[in-house]
């Protein structure tokens, strides 16, 4: 409840933090804000071309589309993970300068991820349409699995920003992490390809897998999401979210010393 009610008390600090985040993202670019649409697109037109030569097996019908609604959410999650592991040391100033609840620092990060995650699914939207699978009931779904992938990201965000003010290698760590986790990640391909085999079973360990998959359902194949694995990965995430919270607030007691 303390979270909640300096969330409150400072939520113009939250708000004005989003907004930075949002907008200073790409400030002073010529495209500006077009790039949030653009570096998708441009990721998605590369593994489009190049993988259904890797792995022919791995594509479908409209594989673009199928390719666009993975990577789309990958890059809110592997954004956030960066960006939100940084983000205590690169506001070091100001924490030592002025008091404010900690927790701003990575919860603003996750919400303007999502914010932008938002912006890009008209992007979806726009594929659903032109490849002729169009929109279906089932979509009622995707706010359960968009508020299930932003506790996950901000739960592990709460953990390594407060880790990486006193071990600051773990960023790097971090970062190469995130890139072995993309292809450990049902994105590029189906989970359906490995059959029953070992490398299946690992790949389901990986909570992006059931939220990947959940988003694939309810937008490209227009099912009902498999909602016992999602509501499993809910409860994880909202329990990592809790720990996150608890490891963030002990070690932020010394967040001004060490920034």
């Amino acid at each position: 409840m303390k979270l909640f009610k300096d969330l409150y008390a400072y939520r113009e600090l939250l708000k004005n933090n989003v907004k930075k985040d949002v907008r200073g993202k790409y400030k002073g670019s010529f495209l500006g804000v077009l790039w949030t649409f653009m570096n998708p697109l441009l990721m998605t037109l590369v593994y489009a071309i190049v993988f259904p030569h890797l792995m022919k097996s791995a594509t479908y019908e409209h594989y673009t589309t199928f390719l666009i609604i993975g990577i789309l959410a990958w890059n809110w999650f592997g954004q956030c993970i960066s960006q939100g592991t940084y983000s205590v040391l690169g506001n070091g100033g100001i924490i030592k300068k002025v008091y404010f609840p900690r927790e701003i620092l990575p919860i603003s990060v996750v919400t303007s991820g999502l914010i932008n995650y938002l912006i890009t699914l008209v992007i979806i939207a726009i594929f659903l349409i032109c490849s002729g699978i169009g929109f279906n009931i089932c979509m009622v779904w995707l706010p359960l699995i968009i508020v299930t992938q932003y506790f996950l990201t901000l739960g592990i965000i709460f953990i390594t920003s407060a880790l990486n003010v006193y071990a600051r290698d773990l960023e790097y760590f971090v970062s190469f992490f995130t890139q072995m986790l993309f292809y450990a990640t049902p994105i590029l391909y189906s989970i359906e390809i490995f059959g029953e085999s070992k490398i299946a079973s690992i790949i389901r360990l990986n909570p992006m897998t059931a939220i990947i998959n959940s988003y694939r359902d309810v937008l490209y194949w227009g099912n009902i999401p498999h909602v016992k694995s999602l509501l499993v990965v809910l409860g994880f995430s909202l329990l990592l979210c809790y720990i996150g919270l608890l490891i963030f607030r002990k070690l932020s007691k010394g967040f001004a010393e060490e920034v």
